[in-house]
């Protein structure tokens, strides 16, 4: 009763202090829980301050009630150093503003929560950047990265924050407010920093000998640059201090001009130790970036993406891209060739094509998340991802880091930052059986040992946070950690902010997430053979790096388009998996499938499977919603719009029976006085206007087609639900470009249906029914030689996948070899080899692909086609909003809108009238007539019409 009591108090305290966004709900205590860290604490209470003034607000309720206080940007934490068990302030929500930039000085001054690649954008027309550029850029916040004192890739030409801090705002633990250095309001004098002075000054050797002994050096406190020859920089000081001192209200940082020529230098070798070794023979050649990459992780985007999302490589087994950056390309061209003479290398390569170069700068910067599962499926954890040691050490720590490896057989790729003698890697540790937790303990201390006997530190830009501030002792004295104390203590005397954290420690085992894992794997609606089966092993394949928070679309990304249309945590792809994580640990209570959170986090999911493809880790929201909602209505009373929509397929065929019932149905969907009854009947908002039966299907139309024997044998047609129903001209088209291609077109004799709706509204059970039949359908065909053409790419993309995972027994394998042999057009028509494109010379417009296409079979082959023929074709990334029966439903329009205003209706705006607009998927077409009043075209249509007649 008391803490309910104290609880309460807290919660009015917060709110009369005028803080925003006080939520204390089962939902944002899931969301907030877990960082990309391995670690798990609840909060009591989360906040979204709305303006910096109400930080102050905050730390003085958290202060007065004695309740910890842990700031969080994009909470891509992978040391567990943005949770806490008190009040957790989210600035990435609302504090996220540009305030300044002075192109002249080259420097921002900038709130906590903008994200890096914002500030990119701001900056861009003044031709400036902020130097310092971890993986995570795309959604990591500037507050963040001075809580850690990131790094990334170019430190080596452009530094560590750190160096790029030109002046803070902040409030102390102890309230009070310091602006330091070059902001606004900057004054001398404090009686806190005069005390401050004072303790560096008795401890001056201290000080020299033990801290900022070399670059990576992040663990600990930065108390180098208190020195007296520093300046007594306070500044740069509270950067990499994890948010334990002081909470950051404003920073200005220096901005660096883009250089106008690059060049990417790829060098072989047999192993990453050999890599390792060569980094001290490239380092005096000035390179901005020299990164390690383990051919491990290319294995995996091959196996993931295909062959085509790998660039060409030199010969290894290792490679170093060393990328150089400067004024004029044959100085660059120069400096490349003496780096490749002086690098032993077995093989090399120079990539000046910078579509190629970020292309492989990709594949390194999703490394943390492709390595999150070993090739024999174990989930690999971060930990002790983030040691350094001086570059000259770095070959014999690696080769003595792996023999530390196998002597525990763990599993472990390593990658990272060797010019920086940095490396990231993640480990197999075994969680899962008795005494796993033991047994990460022991490795860390050891390596912990061995970092520090390389000269090294436990964390190189990560920072400390729970994983790694028990592990000090091994790389300080106790003297220098006394000092770390006392320095605490004089800005957080009542050790309110981030409690923890390199001081006073938690234990490295204490609250792991991942011990606390329930496998799941009976009564499932879905087979997840890649995760043993496991559910639980599924949802955790979200490692939180939070990718799935970045725009990725101007790169044809698609992850996360809720995410993106209302940049709350909840409606991303990592919001889901935490709260998921929490049902299937039973954090949620005894059914948390039926709890409010869970339908709140997954209501504005569009199951566009994006994240199957773009997230690094592999995650496939749109099946565990399925599941969840397959769970959620087993034996209960479902949604209106799942009758409606989830078993539309079922409802056009009975329509199809009749053209007298196509009219009438049709009639009755322009009727002013029926469509909202209608509406309200399938649960639909009333604002959509919903497609036309087309009069004759095209099953109809073939029936009295006969398809003429063809040079390259048989193709089966796979008739979806709405081709056949709604859009039976994309049907005929398709015959017609097959048929011009050599193939004689059959279809199913009865008409089959993939399930895909049954999927999307989590029908499972019917969804399975759909595909044992459909399978079963196109079984003979497939094993008389017979290629299955989809048209519609959420079909075609449950042939592909879906329907193996909904099948057990015979009827998997038989989709397995039904997938096999399933294409998409453009698949089809480039595996033809005595087929020719028509000439679309002059063709001009956008693509929107639709989401399944680019998340199950990709969309190379499209572009290939397109690029052959001569079009000239803009691929548009991110969803159409629509998805399937998504924005269909009531309560998702203003969503479904949104989302198509991140690109979609913006691009066709800005199109010509005589400009194409691809979208293969019917969803798009519905989208773009009733957003954009706009028709949209499909590749089959697009090819037909410039087919020669006859």
């Amino acid at each position: 009763m008391t803490d309910h009591r104290e609880h309460g108090e807290l919660l009015e305290a917060l709110r009369a202090a005028g803080v925003s966004g006080v939520d204390d709900s089962a939902l944002a205590r899931s969301l907030y829980s877990s960082d990309a860290s391995l670690y798990r604490v609840p909060p009591r209470v989360v906040v979204t301050p709305r303006e910096a003034g109400e930080l102050p607000a905050v730390l003085a309720v958290c202060r007065d009630a004695g309740v910890p206080l842990t700031m969080r940007g994009a909470g891509t934490s992978i040391a567990g150093n943005a949770v806490g068990p008190g009040v957790v302030a989210d600035v990435s929500r609302h504090l996220n503003r540009v305030l300044e930039i002075d192109p002249e000085a080259g420097t921002a001054l900038v709130e906590p929560g903008i994200v890096q690649a914002d500030l990119h954008r701001a900056a861009a027309e003044h031709g400036l950047r902020f130097g310092p550029d971890p993986s995570t850029r795309t959604r990591a916040t500037l507050g963040g990265m001075i809580g850690n004192n990131a790094c990334g890739s170019r430190a080596l030409g452009y530094g560590r924050t750190s160096d790029n801090v030109l002046g803070l705002d902040v409030v102390t633990g102890s309230g009070e407010r310091l602006r330091l250095g070059d902001v606004p309001g900057a004054r001398p004098g404090s009686v806190l920093l005069e005390r401050l002075r004072g303790l560096v000054g008795e401890n001056l050797a201290l000080v020299r000998t033990e801290f900022g002994r070399f670059g990576r050096q992040v663990s600990g406190y930065s108390l180098e640059h208190l020195l007296p020859e520093q300046g007594f920089d306070v500044a740069r000081a509270l950067v990499g201090s994890e948010g334990t001192l002081a909470l950051t209200l404003a920073a200005r940082v220096r901005m660096v001009r883009e250089p106008a020529h690059r060049a990417l230098v790829v060098l072989g070798y047999g192993s990453m130790a050999e890599a390792a070794d060569a980094v001290p023979a490239i380092l005096p050649h000035g390179p901005v970036a020299c990164e390690g990459l383990d051919s491990r992780i290319v294995d995996v985007v091959r196996e993931r993406r295909g062959a085509a999302a790998v660039p060409p490589l030199p010969s290894g087994s290792g490679w170093l891209l060393v990328e150089l950056a400067g004024p004029e390309a044959g100085a660059l061209r120069s400096t490349a060739r003496e780096i490749v003479a002086d690098s032993g290398c077995a093989d090399s390569a120079l990539v000046e094509d910078m579509a190629l170069a970020d292309a492989l700068w990709r594949i390194r910067e999703d490394g943390s998340g492709l390595v999150a599962r070993t090739p024999s499926g174990e989930q690999a954890h971060a930990g002790w991802e983030d040691a350094a040691v001086p570059p000259e050490r770095l070959g014999a720590y690696l080769r003595e880091f792996e023999a530390l490896l196998a002597g525990y057989d763990l599993f472990g790729v390593p990658y990272g930052h060797f010019g920086d003698g940095c490396i990231h890697v993640r480990i197999d540790f075994p969680f899962g059986r008795t005494g796993g937790t033991r047994v990460f303990r022991d490795f860390l201390n050891e390596a912990a040992a061995l970092a520090a006997r390389h000269g090294g530190t436990m964390s190189g830009e990560h920072g400390d946070g729970r994983a790694r501030s028990e592990l000090l002792p091994h790389m300080y004295s106790p003297e220098a950690l006394a000092l770390c104390s006392a320095v605490k203590d004089v800005f957080d005397p009542d050790d309110v902010l981030n409690p923890g954290i390199i001081v006073r420690p938690a234990a490295v085992d204490a609250d792991l997430r991942a011990v606390q894992t329930i496998p799941l794997d009976r009564g499932l609606g879905l087979a997840y053979r890649d995760d043993r089966g496991d559910l639980s092993r599924a949802v955790h394949r979200c490692t939180g790096v939070g990718k799935c928070r970045a725009d990725n679309t101007g790169s044809g990304g698609v992850m996360c388009p809720s995410y993106l249309a209302t940049r709350e945590e909840k409606d991303s792809t990592r919001g889901r998996a935490r709260v998921l994580q929490e049902v299937v640990s039973g954090k949620l209570g005894p059914d948390g499938w039926k709890s409010d959170a869970l339908h709140d986090v997954l209501d504005l999911c569009l199951a566009c499977k994006g994240c199957a493809s773009d997230c690094p880790t592999g995650v496939d929201m749109a099946s565990y919603k399925a599941e969840a909602l397959h769970r959620r209505y087993r034996g209960r009373i479902r949604p209106r719009s799942h009758y409606a929509l989830g078993r539309l397929p079922r409802w056009t065929r009975l329509a199809a029976r009749a053209p007298a019932a196509i009219k009438a149905v049709n009639a009755a969907m322009r009727s002013r006085a029926l469509k909202p009854l209608l509406a309200w009947g399938a649960g639909i908002d009333g604002r959509r206007t919903l497609p036309a039966l087309a009069p004759v299907t095209f099953r109809r139309w073939f029936a009295s087609h006969r398809s003429p024997r063809g040079r390259n044998g048989d193709v089966v047609l796979f008739v979806d639900s709405f081709t056949d129903a709604f859009s039976p001209e994309v049907g005929r088209a398709t015959v017609r470009v097959l048929e011009h291609a050599g193939y004689r077109v059959t279809v199913t004799e009865r008409p089959v249906c993939c399930g895909i709706t049954w999927i999307s509204t989590g029908q499972l059970d019917g969804a399975r029914a759909q595909a044992r039949r459909t399978v079963r359908a196109l079984l003979p065909h497939v094993r008389r030689g017979a290629r299955v053409v989809g048209m519609e790419p959420s079909c075609t993309g449950v042939l592909r996948s879906d329907a193996e995972e909904l099948l057990r027994g015979v009827d998997a394998a038989a989709a397995r070899e039904v997938a096999a042999a399933t294409r998409t057009l453009a698949e089809l028509l480039a595996e033809t080899p005595d087929w020719t494109p028509p000439d679309l010379s002059g063709v001009t417009g956008i693509a929107q692909p639709h989401c399944h296409h680019h998340a199950v079979m990709g969309w190379a082959k499209d572009a290939d086609l397109l690029r052959k023929a001569g079009a000239d074709v803009e691929r548009l990334g991110d969803c159409c909003g629509l998805a399937g029966n998504f924005g269909v439903e009531k309560g998702h329009h203003e969503v479904s809108v949104a989302v198509a205003e991140q690109r979609l209706l913006p691009a066709v705006r800005a199109a010509g009238e005589d400009a194409v607009v691809l979208a293969d998927g019917f969803s798009c077409r519905t989208q773009l007539r009733g957003l954009a009043r706009r028709d949209g075209e499909h590749l089959a249509e697009l090819l037909a019409r410039r087919l020669p007649e006859g």
